[in-house]
């Protein structure tokens, strides 16, 4: 085959979304000097970034936007060289990619061009004043966006408009209307209107708003279309690793929590070379699944690497720390991580752990001023979608009225909000506001209700491997053991509770920060003392003498 051949063979697979051929074919192609033309450039260019060889479509964009500057095509150069910068601000190469910008924006202001390449340039102006906190600023730029893009039919344009907008709306607390602006990008997307670099950036900033915003249904919703999309086409490379992300997310409030950590896995391993901006949040989820499953040096480690690149750590690692029994350092991070925080959606992360931190360090003002802004943002998201916000609000309220010496008024809030994490399918966070709703019933004198929500909690508890919190269960609703009548030590018990929790002889060593060695040791003690065979021998005795 020779290089023009190669070159049509190229062309066609492109036009049917087979990247690795259009890709393979066009630099065959190029090495036999066939005679590329700049579209075909522009081809090889995207070819190479959705296969994830980042430099060659650099190098793409590079010759492209000379071929068309030698053409007098300067429309067409500014295009391509918005792309170059593109490509390397994304995989962290600012200096290079901040210099292309610039030298589109040269050839705009040299030439006087006023179309939509101009708007182009405006979306890196509107993330810099969002990213220093210009909300009005950025939402100014991405205005002027849909605004050209409008005026010129650039369907790309629209769409990259549209979130950024969005993005800005939902940081200055106006979910509805940037949850709009969402739905209007993914229309183009879904229709096919758009092109494959900007539908995959549309589809991975789109999930992730949803996230941000707490609405579990649109996250599902798009997170399945995503995973449809990418699966549609196996060469892609630079969103699959975000698409794993965003399943991890989706799977861990699903109660999939096996699931969750292979796909969160799989998602550090897929973003780790060439580093993607989406690791950090990659490690954090990790670290949040170990954080959950009492495995806290794992979740530590993860903490540090997500840090490591880019990713707040908190509100995750204030917790680890509280998990730790470390409650002054929790309260210091969480309320530096707060003292930062100057958008809706950043607060709404980081006051849910306020309030049970400031609870944890008998500071029940605090934790109630943190449950009012809760309840405050809330009520300023004025959305259909705001169920999960809302019972999160709920949820802190109850737990504040709790501290409070309010238990009838706490159980009206935690009931609201098992309402929604029912209705959500969120099994944790339910299991969680039913133990607070354990509490308050017993304060009230109904042990009988008390007793049933503590059974449906601890169901959950055990099935997910949720060792921290069945901890915290027994520490708020179990009586107390009495150790004296017990044949086991008090920390042979605390690796007896762990194995009736299905927990592995790492897993042990690693919540009790003791070896595997010893956690042998001492399960061989156990079932001397208690006269059993085995763990699952053990674990009923537990269960029958009331130990977990």
């Amino acid at each position: 085959m020779n290089g023009t051949e190669m070159r049509e063979q190229g062309r066609r697979a492109f036009d049917r979304g087979e990247w690795r051929q259009s890709y393979e074919h066009l630099t065959a192609a190029a090495i036999d000097d066939a005679g590329l033309e700049p579209e075909d450039l522009e081809r090889l260019a995207v070819a190479a970034y959705l296969t994830g060889h980042d430099a060659e479509s650099t190098e793409a964009w590079t010759r492209a936007h000379r071929s068309w500057l030698d053409r007098g095509a300067h429309e067409r150069a500014v295009r391509c060289a918005f792309w170059a910068g593109f490509g390397l601000v994304q995989r962290g190469e600012m200096a290079q990619g901040s210099g292309w910008l610039a030298r589109a924006g040269t050839l705009v202001d040299q030439h006087g061009l006023d179309d939509a390449e101009r708007g182009y340039l405006l979306l890196p102006e509107g993330l810099l004043a969002m990213g220093s906190g210009d909300l009005g600023g950025a939402l100014d730029r991405f205005g002027e966006v849909s605004e050209r893009a409008q005026r010129f039919g650039d369907p790309d344009l629209a769409a990259l408009g549209a979130i950024g907008r969005g993005e800005a709306l939902l940081r200055s607390g106006r979910v509805p209307e940037g949850m709009r602006l969402f739905d209007e990008a993914m229309v183009s997307v879904t229709a096919g209107e758009t092109s494959p670099v900007v539908s995959g950036v549309v589809y991975c900033a789109v999930v992730d708003a949803c996230q941000q915003a707490f609405d579990l249904r649109r996250a599902r919703e798009w997170t399945a279309a995503l995973d449809r999309w990418c699966a549609g086409q196996p060469d892609l490379v630079p969103y699959r690793g975000q698409c794993l992300v965003h399943r991890a997310q989706i799977l861990q409030v699903g109660g999939a929590w096996g699931e969750a950590m292979t796909e969160a896995q799989r998602a550090c391993e897929r973003l780790a070379e060439p580093p993607h901006p989406a690791i950090g949040t990659a490690h954090y989820e990790l670290g949040e699944l170990h954080r959950l499953r009492g495995a806290l040096a794992d979740a530590e480690a993860a903490y540090r690497r997500a840090h490591a690149a880019g990713r707040q750590p908190h509100p995750g690692l204030a917790l680890l720390r509280l998990a730790e029994g470390r409650t002054d350092a929790a309260v210091a991070a969480i309320e530096r991580a707060l003292g930062e925080a100057n958008d809706h959606v950043t607060r709404a992360r980081l006051l849910p752990a306020a309030v049970e931190i400031m609870l944890a360090a008998d500071r029940t003002a605090d934790a109630r001023r943190a449950a009012d802004e809760l309840v405050e943002l809330a009520a300023r998201a004025e959305s259909a979608h705001a169920g999960v916000l809302d019972a999160i609000a709920w949820q802190a309220r109850g737990a504040v009225l709790l501290a409070e010496g309010e238990p009838g008024l706490a159980l009206d809030a935690l009931n609201a909000a098992c309402r929604v994490w029912h209705d959500v399918d969120a099994p944790y966070e339910l299991a969680r506001a039913r133990v607070l709703i354990a509490v308050a019933c017993r304060q009230v004198g109904d042990t009988d209700t008390a007793d049933l929500e503590c059974d449906a909690a601890r169901s959950v508890f055990e099935r997910l491997g949720a060792v921290p919190a069945l901890a915290r269960l027994d520490e708020l609703i179990r009586r107390p053991v009495d150790r004296g009548t017990l044949p086991v030590t008090a920390r042979e018990l605390e690796v007896l509770r762990l194995v009736a929790a299905g927990r592995t002889n790492r897993e042990i060593a690693e919540v009790l920060s003791i070896s595997e060695r010893t956690v042998e040791r001492h399960l061989g003690n156990i079932f001397t003392k208690l006269d059993v065979p085995n763990r699952a021998a053990a674990t009923a005795y537990a269960y029958d003498h009331g130990l977990v």
